[in-house]
């Protein structure tokens, strides 16, 4: 009988650590490809011999998933195994009718088959939609945990969009790595805020190796999941960031309401800018999904170093990429920054737009007034730096976490919006962390 023949489509980051725990060494399976979505630049290359193993001398090719088809039919591929996430229920079983209609089997891999053990207590943090708001709450509770007297280290969903042998295990402790890393605006955006707190970072790709290193420099480590991905290590405790702005969404995306479902911890974000209704319909659901989580409320609360430079000024607002994209938002918190300080006009960036950007709101035609910090790639870097120069505005509001003047040479001053984690009424996340035995630490 010859191996049986396997499909993995992803998008650079769950479908390799799917292959590395479940097939990289299994003789019965032999994964013919790779497809890939979402991520540009990713289709056209290799997952390496190094990373790939022994039974893969060659690596393993990655293709576009619009060829999914024919690759089933060319390699009489028995069994598609999807492996990304922050889509619809209705988009993956598109997905699925294809593979079936094709002649393979469909699968989704689970958290037994998927999830490594640590040594150390785990805290993960992860969302039924990318753009919930993870990071902050990723930055909570390493605050409040570091205050308490632990260790802590960050271990990043995986983002590795260059060289991947290079990028297998990657290691974050200041400002330099970032650049030794070459990383990407969408790496940054999530990197740097921790590495700003005193933090060290993990991601990469092998992520066995991961928890390895991670582990032995930690008192906790703490999971900062992406793209609202299930973690990749089991959690001691399980925390889902909900967003009453998308409400039902919690219900309707994979792998978000499986999340909500295993939390023990569910957090509805932004309750003072959502409405009533969508507020209430979020917890609803959630107590429908998961009766046993505890609820928090919290609250997003927008800072700008310089408000009066805001007001009466006309501004280009630049906000997060993956939040807009996939996470289907229209706009973020620099656009709700430049209303509620005053600027005179909001300039759209759309008709200034060049190469890849015009590209991107193309793609998705729901984005607002606001450009993506988009930058998978020096090229795109570039083109993100274009625009802005191009844009006829006073002011560079920046509400992507990274100081973007640090990456684009731009004509117009940049001012940067931030926005943390503010819990509202009880309980808060300190009080999960003590009833988690994550209490004080004796001296």
């Amino acid at each position: 009988m010859r191996p049986r023949r396997v499909i993995i489509m992803g998008a650079a980051g769950r479908d390799f650590h799917n292959f590395n725990m479940v097939f990289r060494n299994d003789p019965d399976t032999r994964v013919i490809a790779f497809t890939a979505t979402q991520i540009p630049n990713i289709a056209g290359r290799r997952y390496p011999p190094e990373l790939a193993g022994p039974l893969y001398p060659d690596g393993i090719p990655i293709y576009p998933e619009d060829e999914l088809d024919a690759l089933i039919q060319a390699h009489q591929v028995d069994e598609v195994v999807f492996a990304y996430s922050d889509v619809s229920h209705e988009y993956v079983m598109h997905r699925a009718s294809r593979a079936l209609a094709a002649g393979a089997d469909f699968r989704l891999l689970g958290p037994r088959a998927t999830m490594l053990r640590a040594s150390k207590p785990v805290i993960a943090v992860t969302a039924a939609r990318t753009g919930s708001g993870k990071s902050q709450t990723t930055r909570r509770i390493a605050q409040q945990l570091r205050a308490w007297g632990y260790r802590v280290v960050v271990v990043r969903h995986p983002m590795p969009y260059g060289d991947l042998a290079q990028q297998a295990v990657q290691r974050f402790a200041s400002f330099e790595d970032l650049d030794r890393y070459q990383c990407t605006i969408e790496e940054r955006e999530e990197y740097e805020p921790h590495l700003q707190n005193g933090l060290v970072v993990y991601a990469g790709v092998d992520y066995a190796r991961i928890l390895e290193q991670a582990q032995a420099e930690a008192d906790v480590l703490l999971w900062d999941g992406g793209n609202n991905d299930l973690p990749f290590f089991w959690p001691d405790l399980h925390i889902v960031v909900v967003d009453p702005h998308r409400p039902g969404h919690e219900r309707q995306y994979h792998p978000g309401e499986t999340n909500v479902r295993m939390a023990h911890v569910a957090i509805i974000n932004k309750v003072v800018t959502a409405t009533p209704e969508g507020i209430q319909q979020v917890r609803a659901n959630v107590r429908a999904l998961n009766p046993h989580a505890t609820i928090i409320e919290a609250a997003s609360p927008i800072f700008v170093d310089d408000p009066a430079a805001i007001r009466g000024r006309r501004v280009v607002v630049v906000e997060d990429g993956p939040t807009l994209t996939h996470g289907e938002m229209a706009y973020g918190a620099g656009y709700l920054a430049a209303q509620r300080f005053g600027a005179a006009a909001i300039v759209d960036p759309r008709p200034y737009a060049v190469a890849s950007l015009q590209e991107v709101y193309q793609r998705y035609p729901h984005i607002g007034p606001v450009l993506p910090a988009m930058g998978y790639g020096l090229e795109q870097i570039r083109d993100l730096e274009a625009t802005l120069n191009r844009v006829d505005a006073d002011v560079i509001l920046a509400a992507t976490p990274i100081d973007l003047a640090r990456l684009v040479r731009v004509n117009k001053p940049v001012l940067r919006v931030r926005y943390e984690l503010q819990e509202i009424g009880q309980p808060t996340l300190a009080d999960v962390l003590r009833e988690r035995g994550f209490g004080p630490r004796q001296q």
